[in-house]
C-alpha cells in the first residue's frame, strides 16, 4: 500500500502509473477526520482503484470535498470516478476549469497532443455533473479552506491553505525528496508566462511559513525556503535559456534543450541532484525537463526575439 503518513491525520497516497519511472511522482493528499476525508487532487483515471483501496485502508467512509489544484489529467483525470464512489462529495476547481470537468473533450484532445502515450496510460477522463462543483466558502471539519489563485504552471492553477498546511500543486515546480537533500525543477510547459508564475510564488510567500504538500512529490515543513529557491531557480532557467538563444543560429528545440540541461546541471544545485535520481525516474524526468525548457524557450523567443 503506497500510503505515507506525513503528520497526524495527513496522508500522501502515491499513485504509480504503468509507465517506466512513474512512481513517487503523482500523489493524492488525504486530510482525515474520523471516517471523513478531504482530498487534494485524485490523480489519473487509471489509478482510481488504487486510490479507493487506500481510502478503504484508511477507513474513510465519506469524502466531503475534493480540492483540485488544476485540471491536468495527472491531478484531476479520475474525478468522475471518485464522485461516483462518494456521492456526497463536491469538487473545488478554478472557474477556468469548470467547463472542462463537465465536458472534458478539449482537455483530452490537448492532453493527447502534449503527452501522447502518457495521456493514453492515464486514461480518458469522464465528465461530471455541474451540480457537483462546489460554490461558495469551503470548510472541512469545521475549519476554513482558503483558496489562493496561483497561475503559472496553468492558468487554472490554484493552491489551498488549511490550517498550517499549504497544498501547492505545481506552483513551486516538481520536488523529489532524496536521502539528505531534494531535487527541484520548474514545471513550465507551454504556454508559460514568467511574470505570472513569479507573482504566484510571491503571493504564497506572503502567507508566511506553512507545511508544504507538493503535487509532485512529497512534503517540506517550511514553505518560505522552498518558495525562495523556486523563484531563484526560475530566474536562473529563464536567464540561461535567454543566453542560449542569444547565441548565433541556436533555435532548434532539441539543441536548446541539450545545451540548457548541460549548463543547468552545472549551475543549479537542486536540479543537479538529477544525477542522484534512480535511472527509471531520470527517464521520466527527461521528458518533462524538455517540456519545461520548451515552455521557457517559447516565452523567451516571443518576448525578446
Amino acid at each position: 500500500m503506497n500510503i505515507i503518513e506525513v503528520a497526524e491525520n495527513l496522508y500522501l497516497v502515491d499513485l504509480p502509473q504503468e509507465l517506466e519511472g512513474f512512481r513517487k511522482f503523482i500523489s493524492c493528499w488525504v486530510v482525515k477526520e474520523g471516517d471523513r476525508a478531504m482530498l487534494v487532487d485524485v490523480g489519473p483515471r487509471a489509478t482510481i482503484p488504487k486510490l479507493i483501496e487506500a481510502l478503504n485502508y484508511l477507513k474513510i467512509k465519506e469524502v466531503e470535498v475534493v480540492l483540485l489544484t488544476h485540471i491536468h489529467l495527472d491531478h484531476a483525470g479520475g474525478i468522475a470516478e471518485i464522485l461516483e464512489r462518494y456521492p456526497e462529495a463536491t469538487v473545488v476547481v478554478h472557474d477556468f476549469g469548470k467547463k472542462h470537468l463537465v465536458n472534458p473533450e478539449k482537455l483530452w484532445s490537448a492532453s493527447l497532443e502534449a503527452l501522447g502515450k502518457i495521456a493514453e496510460v492515464y486514461g480518458k477522463p469522464k465528465g461530471i455533473s455541474e451540480d457537483r462543483i462546489h460554490e461558495g466558502k469551503i470548510s472541512f471539519a469545521g475549519k476554513e479552506v482558503k483558496v489562493v489563485e496561483t497561475p503559472g504552471h496553468a492558468p487554472h492553477h490554484q493552491s489551498y491553505v488549511f490550517e498550517d498546511l499549504l497544498f501547492v500543486g505545481e506552483a513551486f515546480g516538481v520536488h523529489m525528496p532524496l536521502k539528505n537533500d531534494y531535487y527541484l525543477r520548474p514545471a513550465t510547459p507551454p504556454r508559460f508566462e514568467y511574470e505570472v508564475a513569479m507573482d504566484s510564488i510571491e503571493k504564497i510567500l506572503a502567507l508566511g511559513s506553512k507545511k508544504t504538500c507538493f503535487g509532485h512529490f512529497g512534503f517540506k515543513r517550511g514553505s518560505v525556503e522552498i518558495a525562495e529557491k523556486a523563484m531563484k531557480q526560475l530566474r536562473l532557467w529563464v536567464s540561461t535559456i535567454y543566453d542560449i538563444l542569444c547565441r548565433k543560429d541556436i533555435r532548434d528545440e532539441e539543441r536548446v534543450a541539450e545545451i540548457a540541461i548541460r549548463e543547468l546541471i552545472e549551475k543549479d544545485p537542486k536540479f543537479s541532484n538529477y544525477r542522484l535520481l534512480d535511472e527509471d525516474i531520470k527517464k521520466r524526468e527527461d521528458f518533462f525537463i524538455r517540456n519545461t525548457i520548451r515552455g521557457i524557450q517559447q516565452f523567451v523567443a516571443e518576448r525578446y526575439f
